[in-house]
């Protein structure tokens, strides 16, 4: 599995409930996606925005980040998103009650 970490720059004075109607209106465009097992939205006083994704596999993730996802994030995005790619060996799902192993 892949952990997908992503940020970037969010237009000056965007109030977290700015943001909350912004994905709260992209959340569903992350279901059905090949390989995306969970999306997490972000946003930080700062002025960040992004998401963390976990990914069956990095080529699906990088399948992902092209083409129009990317211009979405440009139109909300004041910079080019920064993706870094985390192996990730183990996740606890306390919810589910499971820790699953990468294969």
């Amino acid at each position: 599995m892949i952990t997908a970490v992503v940020t970037f720059k969010i237009a000056q004075g965007m109030t977290r409930e700015q943001w909350f109607d912004i994905i709260e209106g992209a959340a569903a465009r992350f279901q059905n996606i090949p390989g995306l097992i969970r999306k997490q939205f972000l946003f930080s006083d700062a002025g960040i925005g992004g998401g963390v994704y976990l990914w069956e596999t990095r080529a699906q993730a990088e399948a992902l980040y092209r083409g129009m996802w990317r211009d979405h994030i440009r139109r909300v995005a004041l910079s080019e998103p920064e993706i870094v790619y985390y192996e990730t060996q183990i996740v606890v799902d306390n919810v589910q009650e499971i820790i699953e192993l990468a294969a």
